[in-house]
This record gives C-alpha cells, sequence and structure tokens, in this order.
C-alpha cells in the first residue's frame, strides 16, 4: 500500500492522500487535480498558485451547493457540504508559502465553512478557548455520549496540520464510539494559535498541554483521573514530551514518532528524506518565529526527546509507518527503548500487510485510528466492544 501518486512530487501526492483520508470525494479529486498535472512538474514550490486556485474554485462550488441546499431546509445535505468545501480551503490554504496572496482569505473562508457544517448538521463537536499564558489555544471538543464523568484524549498537531485535520482522521469519532471524548487542540506554532494569534512553537509542549489539562478538570462530564494525550506527526514530539512532565495524564500515544527532530533539520539540509509542506523552510522560521535558519535551528534544538522518556511512567503507545518518507521508523525504536518507566510500554510498525505504512498512515489511516483507539479505552477504561 501507498500513498495515491497522480503528480511527480511527494509533497502534493501527500496533501492528496491525506484529504482522500479526510472526506474527500473521488470524482471531485479528479476535478481539482486533472487540470494542474502540468503545473507539478514544475517542482513542489512553484506550481502551488495553481493549485490553490484550482482547490478553493471547488470549495466555492461546494459553498453555493450548500447554500442552495440550506435555501430548501436540506440543512443535514447543507452540512456535508461545507465539510468538504472545508477540508478543500484548508488542502489550498496548507499548501502556500507564508504570506502568500489570498492565504488568509481563504482560511478565515474555510474555518466559517466548518463552523457552519458543525451547526447545521448537529455535529458532536464544540468549538472552545482554552487559556494560556499568553492568548489561547482554539480546540474541538467532541464529547463520549452518555451520562458521567468520561475519560477524555487530548490530540494535538504535528507541524503543518490544524485541528479541523484532526477531526477528519475520525479518531475523535472512534474514540466517542468507546466511550472517551476528545480536545483536538491548535497548539501554539499550529492551526489559529499560529495564523490568527501569530503564537509560534513551543518545544517544551507540558507549558500548553497542562494548561488543556487544567480546562478539561474543570469540565463536569471528565473525569480527572482518566485524561490521556496523543499527537500527530510532530506531534510524536509535543505527546511524549507533555506526558513526561505533566503528570496528570493517564496514558500516552504517538502517530508517527517524533524522536530527534533537530536531527531531521540537518538530514533536509543534506537533501535526505521529503519534506512535508512545501516552502518548507519558510513555514519553519514562521511557526518557531525564527528570524532566519540560524535563529531557527537554535530555537528547534530543543526538539529532542533523548535524556526526557524515562520521565514517562503512565502506559505508552508508539506506531510508525515501516515506509515513512519524511520521519525514519528507527525513531520510533529510540522512543519505545527509552520508556525504561512506563508500566505498559508497545511499539507497532505497520507494514505492507496491513497499510498505513506511510508517514502517519497517510496512505491508510484506519488501522492507525482503530489501534490507538483501542489503547485508550484498554488504558483509560473505554470499550472496545
Amino acid at each position: 500500500m501507498a500513498l495515491f501518486e497522480y503528480f511527480p512530487n511527494y509533497i502534493w501526492n501527500l496533501s492528496v492522500s491525506i484529504a482522500m483520508e479526510s472526506g474527500a470525494q473521488l470524482g471531485e479529486i479528479i476535478d481539482m487535480c486533472q487540470p494542474i498535472r502540468d503545473a507539478a512538474a514544475n517542482g513542489a514550490d512553484a506550481g502551488t498558485p495553481q493549485f490553490m486556485k484550482a482547490w478553493a474554485a471547488m470549495g466555492d462550488k461546494l459553498l453555493d451547493l450548500a447554500a442552495e441546499d440550506e435555501a430548501k431546509g436540506r440543512k443535514f445535505s447543507a452540512s456535508n457540504k461545507l465539510e468538504r468545501a472545508a477540508l478543500y480551503l484548508i488542502t489550498a490554504e496548507r499548501m502556500q508559502g507564508h504570506g502568500h496572496p489570498g492565504r488568509t482569505e481563504t482560511y478565515a473562508k474555510a474555518r466559517e465553512a466548518f463552523d457552519r457544517s458543525t451547526e447545521l448538521g448537529k455535529l458532536n463537536r464544540e468549538r472552545v478557548e482554552i487559556p494560556l499564558e499568553e492568548g489561547t489555544m482554539p480546540a474541538l471538543f467532541t464529547r463520549a455520549p452518555g451520562a458521567g464523568r468520561k475519560p477524555v484524549v487530548v490530540f494535538c498537531n504535528g507541524l503543518d496540520s490544524c485541528k479541523e485535520l484532526l477531526y477528519w482522521t475520525r479518531l475523535p469519532q472512534e474514540l466517542a464510539r468507546r466511550g472517551i471524548s476528545t480536545l483536538c487542540v491548535d497548539q501554539p506554532g499550529s492551526g489559529e494559535a499560529l495564523r490568527l494569534q501569530g503564537l509560534p512553537v513551543d518545544p517544551h509542549s507540558e507549558n500548553w498541554a497542562s494548561k488543556a489539562v487544567d480546562w478539561l478538570e474543570q469540565q463536569p462530564n471528565v473525569d480527572p483521573m482518566r485524561i490521556g494525550m496523543t499527537g500527530i506527526s510532530l506531534g510524536g514530539h509535543f505527546a511524549p514530551r507533555a506526558v513526561a512532565y505533566e503528570p496528570r495524564f493517564a496514558s500516552g500515544a504517538v502517530w508517527g514518532a517524533n524522536h530527534n527532530w533537530r536531527e531531521v533539520q540537518d538530514k533536509r539540509m543534506a537533501r535526505e528524506g521529503e519534506n512535508p509542506v512545501p516552502h518548507y523552510w519558510g513555514h519553519v522560521h514562521w511557526a518557531f518565529g525564527a528570524k532566519d535558519q540560524d535563529d531557527f535551528l537554535a530555537r528547534s534544538e530543543a526538539m529532542n526527546l533523548n535524556g526526557h522518556m524515562d520521565s514517562i511512567r503512565v502506559p505508552f503507545l508508539v506506531t510508525h509507518g515501516a515506509e515513512d518518507r519524511q520521519i525514519s521508523a528507527g525513531y520510533a525504536d529510540d522512543l519505545y527503548d527509552q520508556l525504561v518507566n512506563s508500566p505498559r510500554r508497545e511499539k507497532v510498525i505497520f507494514t505492507l500487510r496491513e497499510g498505513g505504512v506511510e508517514h502517519v498512515g497517510a496512505d491508510n489511516m484506519a488501522y492507525g485510528r482503530d489501534l490507538i483507539s483501542d489503547w485508550f479505552a484498554e488504558t483509560l477504561g473505554g470499550a472496545t466492544a
């Protein structure tokens, strides 16, 4: 199993595959991608304005179709179209460099469509804002059904994702099915926190993760003794670091290990491994609030989990794709091997037998989604059947 490789470069194919895993319709994917296939031959960075134009146009069409449904009182159908419009607009925006013309407007339109879809579809996600030392951490709260206090998992972004994409992994839906709530967060350096508040990455993720726990402890339908933490992609740094230094987390997991991300930057400068987004260096400078490459490299020194993982004293799951072209599966070994004080540690490398072999299962998220949901059900007191 591999990525859906329609274009001649990895970055565009990754973006398309993530969209497909997030609820895109194949016919709409084809309609958006066919006209820009030639543009991709110019390189991942050069053709992104055409990419944005094609995907935003489909988003706009779906906004119009949703408005027609809503005018007829067909709110569920309108919600379905708004959901895909938001996905395509977010995908278009995510591919642009910082400051690219139209990027800010596209993001605003995507967020508005997403919030409208929540309302019209009566979807199980509530937008909340968690106070930080500076600014807030916007989040989506998906509640487990039923009365009483439920376990909950904090789910954080990687380098270039957003809380909406976290929701679209369908991990919150699978956790809810198992009796567990989910808090998808736009932590500093990602999503709204970066785009609308200018909050840069904080490598010491316990700083903002602890604020999420503070907020959850105040919720009447949350069991404060059963709070877990997971992250996707670069969240494979943030989640373990947070679990190591925030003792209120009862369980942890990573959807892709990211044990020494500072070292990954040296490899990328040497042209080893694939980048996750076009305009990569511009993106990381923006996300870290760095003025130049030297400043970025200095700020990213702390993105290294060596010497920290022996502080984890709760169950912890490490997952990784065997064919990950961005982050070596060897980092999953490093993380697992250093979990020496975890009472229950597990490592699962997804192989060609089941799929999910690419970076964070972009080729097939089903296996990671099921495994992580079951892990938290077993370690936080949910149900697997």
